[in-house]
């Protein structure tokens, strides 16, 4: 787990964050091109032998039930039209199972400004408002800027010098430097995408059945077990 959450070392995390999405970006211009979780498909044993960082990284944000029997990993990005998209179904799946879980994987591909809004939607679990911002700002559908990022966190009563300071934390920056280089171990490079058992999703995010899925998920378990 990470823990440090001193700032003595900003500047040189920044850097190499901001070189970690400069080389993403560089990796996915001569990659093939392809559309929201149409990721090509990675054996099911690539998935397995990552398990831990998509099942067990303590700095992944956690909804649903945290001691779910099944869980689904998301990768996303708040300015991904195809993420809101599917937001409101993945919700409602999480509504309809009690015992499902989701762990979301912050991957700000799109935009200089999905950075910005991934690191203060992680830094806001230190005011305990994690999910509050992260449903806002994927509901929200105005211009896309860092003031609008800033503005939709103080609507859900969050201390904005505070955040401010928090996003600065290497902990932020690791974390999303560890989904990056995850992404890129399971082959993934679009958002949104998704993992569920040993099994990445590799249908159009429009076309995917969350509770069919979470239960074929939880008859393979059973089977397993």
């Amino acid at each position: 787990m990470r823990n440090d959450t001193s700032n003595s070392h900003g500047p040189l995390v920044t850097l190499t964050l901001s070189m970690t999405v400069a080389g993403w970006f560089a990796l996915v211009i001569t990659s093939p091109t392809s559309h929201a979780a149409d990721v090509p498909a990675a054996p099911d044993q690539l998935v397995f032998a990552h398990r831990q960082e998509l099942q067990n990284d303590r700095d992944s944000p956690v909804l649903g039930n945290p001691s779910g029997d099944v869980t689904i990993v998301e990768f996303f990005d708040y300015a991904c039209s195809y993420c809101k998209a599917v937001e409101p179904r993945l919700e409602s799946a999480l509504r309809a199972d009690p015992h499902a879980r989701l762990i979301l994987k912050e991957f700000p591909i799109l935009t200089p400004e999905s950075l910005i809004a991934a690191r203060a939607s992680l830094a806001s679990r230190r005011q305990h408002k994690y999910r509050e911002f992260h449903e806002v700002l994927m509901a929200y559908q105005g211009p896309w800027e860092e003031d609008a990022i800033f503005t939709t966190a103080r609507s859900v009563g969050l201390d904005i010098d505070r955040l401010r300071h928090d996003m600065a934390a290497p902990a932020i920056a690791n974390e999303i430097i560890e989904n990056f280089n995850l992404a890129r171990g399971l082959r993934i490079f679009q958002s949104p995408a998704f993992v569920v058992g040993h099994h990445i999703l590799t249908g159009p995010s429009a076309q995917i059945d969350f509770a069919a899925v979470l239960s074929e998920a939880r008859r393979h378990r059973s089977a397993s077990n």
